[in-house]
């Protein structure tokens, strides 16, 4: 059963404390940070980058750093993550001709991949070869660029198509996820949360992580059975 974790994006976080919002996330229970890369070419926003990452790396020691890369060229970014103390190399599957050569080319770099959805993009997109070979599945629940959009429900049933189909692999939702919208992701089968404002803007951060995990954990406990 895929144990239940969460990753507060960091795009909703004070950038000019970026280490220490890190920090105060990791010591209220969050076991990942979600760093949103943008380039201005996949998505219309600019973030983020390695430089930013590296120091974040260096601030925090320890860090998992699970980096969702909105990047119009997955593949030319992989060695510049890694050696900026990258965990998790998130690309989106629309960037990418040949997703699972770049799986392999993240796994070279001693980073685990992940492979992005947009709302308009099916789970089938994701075939069987594609699945196997990545460590995470990541389900866009808002459109990719921007954080603090509303839930797109209609991506639900994805998570749940996907789960089927991969009983262990770590499934992510990202956009729009938090207390009022975590019990349908849950229940649909992701074990991976990421949330923005509703962590970051909560006046116990810690609370609200316990709380996401602990629906995550009942509903896994359900899959399981």
């Amino acid at each position: 059963m895929p144990r239940a974790i969460i990753s507060p994006s960091v795009l909703a976080s004070d950038f000019g404390q970026l280490s220490a919002e890190c920090k105060r996330m990791i010591k209220g229970g969050a076991e990942w940070l979600h760093m949103d890369v943008m380039d201005g070419h996949f998505v219309p926003n600019i973030s983020m980058g390695a430089p930013v990452l590296s120091c974040v790396y260096k601030g925090v020691p320890g860090i998992f750093m699970d980096c969702h890369m909105m990047v119009a060229q997955p593949e030319k970014w992989v060695n510049d993550i890694a050696d900026a103390g990258g965990s998790l190399y998130c690309f989106h599957i629309e960037a990418t001709s040949d997703a699972v050569s770049l799986i392999n080319a993240i796994h070279a770099r001693n980073m685990k991949a992940g492979v992005a959805i947009s709302p308009d993009t099916p789970s089938t997109a994701i075939t069987d070869e594609i699945g196997a070979a990545a460590d995470m599945l990541l389900v866009m629940t808002v459109y990719p660029g921007r954080g603090g959009q509303k839930f797109i429900e209609r991506c639900v049933p994805k998570v749940a198509e996907l789960r089927a189909r991969f009983p262990e692999k770590d499934i992510e939702v990202d956009g729009g996820v938090g207390p009022k919208t975590i019990d349908v992701c849950a229940n649909a089968g992701s074990n991976v949360i990421v949330a923005g404002t509703a962590i970051f803007n909560a006046p116990k951060p810690e609370d609200v992580i316990a709380s996401l995990k602990d629906t995550v954990n009942t509903a896994q406990a359900r899959f399981s059975k």
